[in-house]
């Protein structure tokens, strides 16, 4: 059998995403998942017959579910307006201000020391002139690192080697790109105590 192009007959097919190609008649039966549309000849006015009935190039599932979208876009808007209406109802939680929440008032803080909680890792941190604090009352409880001011804390009243007494902590640090001065009490017998920030003017 001669396969000239020019005297192959061609039959178009289509899938079932409504795809459409081109099968030579002389193979006989087109491949699984495709059936012929009734429409053959030669090749070019088969790919004529495909440009004009081929208008939208999405797969037939892909068109059902854009369309299934679209009509449930009223209903989709509505519930996206409903939500952010009761979220701006809803009263926020000064702890999602994060700087601000610990720039109000005393907080609970304690040391946050590794790889132990002891006294004498945390006069190591001191004496290194930056020490780790976490304020617990925070979401998640927040750690963060404060570099001392020797001029402005107080160490006089803390007595390492029996664990009493307390330390008075004062440094700065950067929090959500503000800088702010972190002050705070520590009792050595329990590295815990209150703090709070407050904001450093430049």
């Amino acid at each position: 059998m001669s396969t000239d192009e020019d005297s192959i007959v061609y039959e178009v097919v289509v899938n079932h995403e409504e795809q459409y190609s081109i099968w030579p008649e002389y193979k006989g039966d087109p491949p699984l998942s495709w059936k012929k549309t009734g429409k053959r000849g030669p090749k070019t006015d088969c790919l004529a017959h495909i440009d004009e009935v081929w208008t939208d190039m999405r797969p037939l599932s892909l068109r059902k579910q854009m369309e299934e979208m679209e009509k449930r876009r009223p209903e989709l808007e509505a519930e996206e307006a409903r939500r952010r209406e009761e979220a701006e109802k809803k009263p926020k939680d000064p702890r999602d201000d994060l700087v601000k929440f610990l720039c109000d008032g005393d907080h609970p803080v304690e040391a946050a020391l590794r790889p132990e909680k002891t006294v004498t890792v945390f006069k190591d941190a001191i004496d290194r002139g930056y020490v780790h604090l976490k304020f617990t009352d925070t979401r998640g409880g927040t750690e963060l690192g404060v570099q001392l001011d020797n001029d402005l804390s107080d160490f006089s009243k803390a007595d390492y080697e029996n664990a009493t007494g307390v330390v008075h902590i004062i440094g700065g640090l950067t929090l959500n790109y503000a800088r702010v001065r972190c002050t705070a009490n520590i009792d050595l017998a329990t590295l815990a105590g209150r703090g709070h920030l407050e904001p450093i003017q430049e």
